[in-house]
């Protein structure tokens, strides 16, 4: 005949069971008699998760246990109930944590793809015509500015292509735009870390959405939330709408230092450059 909880409580009490040997003959006893529980409508599997989360509990419970009338067996069923309901809605948290950031990572993981937009067909086309100045002569010192100055957004791939299309040494480009990155470490540092905060933010807010989607509406938490979810987003339009406001180019002095050159030429180069965009565009629409 098999022990009840009491039965083995009792022997521990006199001293015949240790205390480990407690501990392992109730959770031998709970994870063999599912039927005999209050969770013997759960799916085994979650059932065996459960105890495997509740056995470090087990030691809190004995300790816990004062003879008041109810019985050690009554206690650790109460104790189970409990801590059950406590191991569900960290569960379900984390559910929803889960499957908020797996919905904020999606768009990166889809396979999208659009043909570049370009105002004419042939790319060498574009180059050949925005490095011919006035004169006729090529003129590539205006287009390094022009990478130098997005070299936020040029990665060394892309570097080593363009080089030969600015007549300069793929080594040499690769360290005016290290040493560029270097100048402007801190600056780089600090909108990294703005974008970081802006995705936990969103992600907050998605999290704040899930659980609004379970809880009853017109209920007490239902009402905390949506206030929680108000708040939580509109912060995170502050916040989008300030990185909008910071400025990821380089700055004209910059680049001036970088290439060895005056801030003037610079400020000349780039906006001759932005000019004939603008006329090339132009063309590009009437036709």
């Amino acid at each position: 005949m098999q022990q009840t909880i009491n039965d083995m409580y009792t022997g521990y009490l006199s001293g015949d069971i240790t205390r480990e040997a407690l501990e392992g003959m109730i959770y031998n006893f709970y994870i063999y008699n599912q039927e005999k529980t209050c969770l013997c409508h759960w799916k085994r599997d979650d059932y065996e998760d459960y105890i495997s989360w509740f056995y470090p509990r087990l030691k809190k419970a004995i300790d816990n246990y004062h003879d008041t009338g109810s019985s050690f067996e009554a206690f650790t069923g109460r104790y189970f109930l409990v801590s059950s309901k406590e191991y569900r809605g960290r569960n379900a948290s984390n559910t929803i944590t889960e499957y908020s950031a797996w919905r904020a990572l999606i768009p990166d993981m889809y396979a999208h793809e659009e043909p570049p937009v370009y105002i004419h067909n042939n790319v060498e086309y574009i180059i050949n015509n925005l490095t011919i100045d006035k004169r006729g002569r090529k003129n590539t010192r205006r287009l390094l500015a022009l990478v130098l100055k997005c070299y936020y957004y040029i990665s060394d791939n892309f570097a080593e292509k363009i080089a030969s299309k600015l007549d300069i040494n793929k080594k040499e480009l690769l360290e005016m735009l290290k040493k560029l990155r270097d100048i402007r470490q801190k600056k780089d540092d600090a909108i990294y870390l703005m974008k970081e905060r802006i995705n936990t933010q969103f992600i907050r807010c998605l999290i704040y959405e899930k659980k609004m989607l379970i809880v009853k509406e017109n209920t007490n938490a239902f009402i905390r939330l949506s206030i929680k979810h108000k708040k939580a987003r509109e912060r995170l339009d502050r916040m989008r709408k300030r990185i909008k406001s910071v400025r990821t180019e380089a700055t004209n002095k910059q680049i001036a230092q970088i290439i060895g050159i005056s801030k003037g030429t610079v400020d000349a180069s780039l906006y001759r450059l932005k000019t004939k965009w603008q006329l090339m565009s132009e063309k590009a629409n009437l036709n």
